[in-house]
């Protein structure tokens, strides 16, 4: 677990939470990495509610024992592997203590590979997993009471390579400039069963990433065909409002509708790129700890290049679930009528 196997800086290991109430009052992420070949570990939690993002973030040396996850404030507690877990924030600007349990068995998704020319950028393997979600969240003078009936949770795992900030792009980056990229991640909890959704789409509408598996507990995972979104932006922009993602089952092909309660960007608040205050991986020194509060009611420019997690309600074959719909849209995509980044919808 000390040494892995590659000398590449941007190996890493790192799991993701979606803590989400079923009216769309709040949405919690919070997640924990490390990055053994830079020696950092660092973890973020955000809440959304309202129009107000509250945020701690801390980051540390990575220390010997990989058993322990836990960062300043921030920390995850393995009580049960891939059954029962416990996340906890000690911190006046943010606190929660909440008890997760497995509703479903983990699914592995697609193994995930990126090159740039003929360089590997990133290379992931991942496990996605719903579950129910029990105790308190506090922040800004409110407090939530998390119950199993009133809220959903989901969780990925993932661990490989994938690009650390202060790596210099070379001729790479100069020669083969990103020219878009489409993006949809949708774990969906309905009470008797499971659903996972991946969409990843150059910007010819190549696609690198396809899935849509369908998990109940005691059956072989049942395989739901190409999925293709119809995403409604809000015009002026490339925020979704609903979108309707066909299930193409040779069997029985269903449609998934999405209803969006709330969303967090990604790239405010947790660290994820383009963020200019904080990303993962980066050295802040031994015992940084961060906290911040976003006003979401203003625009985040850089927002837009990043991927945003939607809170959401699902319906599909008269059943309604609750999950995620991550979706990030940049740069030109042909299929979406996109032209290049300065692209919105009409």
């Amino acid at each position: 677990m000390k040494y892995v196997a590659t000398s590449d800086r941007n190996a890493y290991d790192r799991c993701i939470f979606h803590v989400l109430d079923h009216e769309g009052r709040a949405l919690l992420i919070l997640g924990l990495g490390v990055y053994p070949n830079v020696g950092v570990i660092d973890a973020y939690a955000t809440l959304r509610v309202g129009g107000t993002l509250h945020a701690v973030r801390a980051s540390d040396a990575l220390g010997e024992d990989r058993m322990r996850l836990a960062v300043g404030p921030l920390r995850i507690e393995v009580a049960e592997p891939l059954r029962r877990l416990r996340l906890i924030c000690d911190d006046d600007t943010l606190s929660y203590d909440i008890t997760w349990t497995a509703d479903f068995p983990a699914l592995w998704e697609p193994h995930h590979v990126q090159r740039r020319g003929d360089r590997l950028t990133l290379e992931g393997r991942r496990f996605v997993q719903a579950g129910g979600v029990a105790g308190v969240v506090r922040a800004g003078g409110q407090e939530f009471r998390v119950t199993p009936g009133q809220w959903t949770g989901t969780r990925d795992r993932s661990w490989g390579v994938r690009p650390i900030p202060g790596e210099e792009g070379g001729r790479f980056a100069e020669e083969r400039p990103t020219e878009g990229f489409h993006w949809i991640w949708c774990p969906v909890r309905f009470e008797d069963r499971f659903l996972m959704v991946i969409v990843q789409e150059d910007a010819d509408g190549h696609r690198s990433l396809s899935e849509a598996t369908m998990v109940r507990p005691g059956r072989r995972d049942r395989q739901l065909g190409r999925p293709q979104a119809e995403i409604t932006y809000r015009s002026g922009t490339r925020h979704p409002e609903r979108a309707l993602l066909h299930l193409g089952d040779v069997r029985k092909p269903q449609e998934l509708e999405v209803e969006i309660l709330t969303s967090s960007p990604l790239a405010v608040g947790a660290g994820y790129p383009p963020a200019d205050d904080w990303q993962h991986g980066t050295w802040q020194g031994r015992g940084w700890v961060d906290r911040r509060g976003y006003d979401l009611t203003e625009a985040h420019p850089l927002a837009a290049y990043g991927v945003t997690d939607h809170a959401a309600r699902f319906r599909l074959d008269g059943r309604i679930g609750h999950g995620i719909f991550e979706h990030g849209s940049f740069g030109r995509h042909d299929p979406s009528g996109f032209a290049d980044f300065k692209s919105v919808a009409p």
